[in-house]
């Protein structure tokens, strides 16, 4: 199982990022993906989830209405839209698929936001 995230970067506060997370190793589109962030001195928490069809998304209450997750299964491609950035959001940004009895993660994206 590989995953492999891209498109964090530096933006300023109020504009916009696509990460991207690739896939391969695994029967992508018989899996729910979802995406976590760390930032500095905090625990990983949930971002987004996508069930494996991707017609259900679930967010965490602080991205709701600015963040969209979505997949392409024939790309084996998870992305995460994130608008009206925060510098609060800044924090690495993490891929992760559930594969039991296993979890997986990619190497994660870093995502700053400056003031």
């Amino acid at each position: 199982v590989r995953l492999v995230e891209s498109g964090g970067g530096l933006v300023q506060s109020g504009g916009s990022l696509r990460l991207s997370c690739a896939a391969s190793g695994f029967i992508f589109s018989s899996y729910a993906m979802s995406w976590y962030r760390q930032a500095v001195g905090k625990e990983r928490e949930l971002v987004a989830v996508i069930n494996s069809a991707g017609g259900s998304t679930n967010y965490a209450d602080s991205v709701k209405g600015r963040f969209t997750i979505s997949r392409d299964n024939a790309k084996n491609t998870v992305y995460l839209q994130m608008n009206s950035l925060k510098p609060e959001d800044t924090a690495v940004f993490y891929c992760r698929a559930n594969i039991l009895p296993r979890v997986y993660w990619g190497q994660g994206t870093q995502v700053t936001v400056s003031s």
